[in-house]
Order: structure tokens, then C-alpha cells, then sequence
């Protein structure tokens, strides 16, 4: 049997990489799970899917408001991984995106006597680092404090970069969350990966109930997106969109381009803040359209989740979308980041038919179970 450890960037939001990291312990249950910093109240509800996992955060994840610092003091990330001892495992499964999280393994320190190293690490890399590789991240600065953070960004990521590059050398295998990210870590790494996409939850249909009925308007009455509303994903492009378009545009989510959002809002836009999963499956199901617009989505959950409701997905021609919508059968793409494009792509697509069943029979091909299957299989294999 071997001993199994499970290394996470932090807990601090609930996202498609933290169901990847609940599917991981699905499959390891006995294994804990290392990372930078863990807030049960940022996570709300959904800290409750954690309460049987045995969480370990690094000693800077005692600091107060070390959810705050972690960013501007990313230089700090190297020390606070290498304080972490990940010595007594045999295997360890990193789940990695932001915060450079793997090349835990140093295979030199240890090797059995005439044998093979005693550790070896397989790294799910949801993305290289965003913000070290010239993609759009959640913020956007501007104005003098934005150039300060620039050129702080300019002098760390620099270095950062160089450490990335030195930790992704450590790794055993690469597993990539979509063919875009494989991409990525050929590209930055100079290292081979395999697609695993990650799990999406494809429950049964859900319709409106009395119980939840705030959430809801008549099916097929609104278009809907969402999720964490972070300056990556553009909703400020789809918000303008529909200010002009005057259709009724339901938004869930929280994030920190919230108050930016409400305040270039028109009436036709009502903002929902933070659903639960019963909840988000009405909205999907009830749905014209799911609309997403990030310009390189690493993967892209949410369109999944739309489909496996029977929704159709109005896309960014982009990213990891083209891995998951099928233009004219499960949803169509527009290809620019303008309004003027969305708001011709909601047009085209009001002129259109689709059958629900198209888009089901897609998000299968993602679901939980086909992860759990695929990723036992390569660990077998590799570990």
C-alpha cells in the first residue's frame, strides 16, 4: 500500500479545482491534504464538503490576513513549500495552478540503495501559473497603483518564473486538465503531459421549486453566466452586451469585480451573489443560453455543468471551450471580446434549434466517475 499525500495551492475559494481536489481524495480518502493556506468562513458552505478530510496548512497559513498577503508576497512561496515535509510519502498527487504547487519530490536525497527513487510525484496541473505567463488574471490594476504593480510583478515574476520552470523539472508526470493546458506545459516546462479532463458533477435535471423560486423566472425567459466574478472571465464585456441587447441576463457569483459589475449594470441584469448547487442546477436548467467569455479558459467547468442541464452554451471561440462545446449542436462561438460580438451571437442563436439532449449526452463525456476511472488508471500505471 502506499502512502499517499495530496498537495492543493490553498482553500480559500470553491472552483473547479477544488472539486478536482475533493474527486483526488473520492479515490484516497486515507490521504491528507497539504496547502498554503485554509479558510473555512471564505468558503462558506461549501467547507462542509472538507469536514471528513484532514487538512494541513503551512505555518503561513496561521498568519492573519495570510489569504490577503499571499499575493503580493509570493516570493515567499518557495520557502513556505520547502518548510512543508513531505519525506514519509511515497507518492504524492499535487494539484497545481496558482501557487507553483509541485516538485515536492527530490529524487536525488531519495533513492533506495540500488532501486528506484522512493518518492515520485504526479503533478494535475489545472494551468501554469496564469499570472506568470502573460494570461489575464482575476484583477485588473489602472492608474498609478496599477503601474507599481506591474513593475513589482515585472521584478518577482521574473524570479518566479525561473523557480516555476526548476519545479516542474521535479515532476514524475504531468497530467493536464485539457489539451489547452498541455499546450501550456509543453510550451513553458518543455515536458510532456496527459489529458485528464476534470470532473464535472452531471446530476439529473433540476426545475424550480417553491423552496428556491426566488432564484427563477419562467424557463427559457432569461440568459444566464457566472461564477467568480474576477476581471478574467469578462462579464463586464457580456454585462455591456445585454445593457444593450435589453434581454433579462441572470449573473450568480461573487468575486472582486462585483461592485464594478452592478454599478455598469442596466435594470435587465439582476445579480444573484452566492447559490448552492441545487440551486445553480435550476438556473442552468431554466436557461436560453449559458454565455462564458474568458479569453484563454484553461478548461472551462461551468459550460459543462450548463449542458449536462440540457443548456446551450454561447462561447468565446477560445481555450479550453473548444474542447467541450460543439458549435451548432451543443451551443455556438463568437470571436472577438467585443459586445457587438456577443450581442450577434445571441441574435444568431435566438434564430436557431438544438435538442437538450445533445448537450447531456456531451457533459457525460466529463463526468466524475469517467475521472475517477481515468486517473486510477494512470496512477496505477505510474506510481
Amino acid at each position: 500500500m502506499l502512502k499517499i499525500a495530496i498537495v492543493h495551492d490553498y482553500l480559500i475559494d470553491f472552483g473547479g479545482a477544488e472539486r478536482v481536489l475533493l474527486a483526488l481524495h473520492e479515490i484516497y480518502p486515507k490521504a491528507p491534504v497539504y496547502t498554503l493556506i485554509y479558510r473555512k468562513k471564505r468558503l462558506g458552505k461549501s467547507a462542509d464538503k472538507f469536514k471528513d478530510i484532514k487538512i494541513i496548512q503551512s505555518n503561513f497559513g496561521h498568519i492573519p490576513f495570510a489569504d490577503k498577503l499571499i499575493s503580493p508576497l509570493r516570493f515567499l512561496i518557495p520557502g513556505i513549500w520547502k518548510s512543508i515535509d513531505l519525506t514519509d510519502y511515497d507518492l504524492i498527487i499535487s494539484s497545481a495552478s496558482w501557487a507553483v504547487t509541485k516538485g515536492f519530490v527530490n529524487n536525488k536525497k531519495s533513492l533506495r540503495p540500488g532501486g528506484p527513487p522512493a518518492q515520485r510525484e504526479i503533478c494535475y496541473c489545472h494551468t501554469p501559473p496564469r499570472y506568470l505567463y502573460g494570461y489575464d488574471t482575476s484583477r485588473k490594476f489602472t492608474g498609478l497603483a496599477g503601474k507599481m504593480v506591474r513593475f513589482y510583478g515585472l521584478v518577482v515574476n521574473h524570479f518566479m518564473r525561473q523557480y516555476d520552470f526548476s519545479q516542474a523539472q521535479k515532476v514524475d508526470y504531468f497530467i493536464a486538465n485539457s489539451k489547452e493546458v498541455a499546450a501550456r506545459i509543453e510550451k513553458f516546462y518543455r515536458r510532456n503531459s496527459t489529458v485528464i479532463y476534470p470532473p464535472v458533477e452531471i446530476s439529473r435535471k433540476h426545475q424550480a421549486s417553491s423552496s428556491n423560486a426566488s432564484y427563477y423566472l419562467p424557463a427559457t425567459s432569461y440568459y444566464l453566466t457566472g461564477g467568480r466574478l474576477t476581471a478574467a472571465k469578462n462579464f463586464d464585456i457580456i454585462i455591456k452586451a445585454f445593457n444593450k441587447l435589453g434581454s433579462l441576463l441572470l449573473v450568480y457569483g461573487v468575486g472582486p469585480q462585483e461592485k464594478y459589475l452592478k454599478n455598469i449594470a442596466k435594470d435587465n441584469i439582476k445579480f444573484l451573489g452566492k447559490i448552492s448547487d441545487t440551486q445553480m442546477a435550476g438556473l442552468y436548467a431554466n436557461a436560453k443560453a449559458y454565455i462564458v467569455a474568458q479569453k484563454d479558459e484553461d478548461f472551462g467547468i461551468t459550460p459543462v455543468e450548463a449542458m449536462g442541464q440540457g443548456t446551450h452554451i454561447i462561447a468565446y471561440h477560445g481555450g479550453g471551450y473548444l474542447e467541450s462545446v460543439i458549435e451548432g449542436k451543443t451551443g455556438i462561438f463568437f470571436d472577438e471580446l467585443t459586445p457587438e460580438s456577443i450581442i450577434e451571437a445571441v441574435q444568431k442563436f435566438g434564430k436557431m434549434k438544438f435538442n437538450p439532449n445533445d448537450c447531456i449526452n456531451q457533459a457525460k463525456k466529463f463526468s466524475n466517475e469517467r475521472f475517477i476511472k481515468e486517473i486510477k488508471y494512470f496512477i496505477n500505471k505510474n506510481a
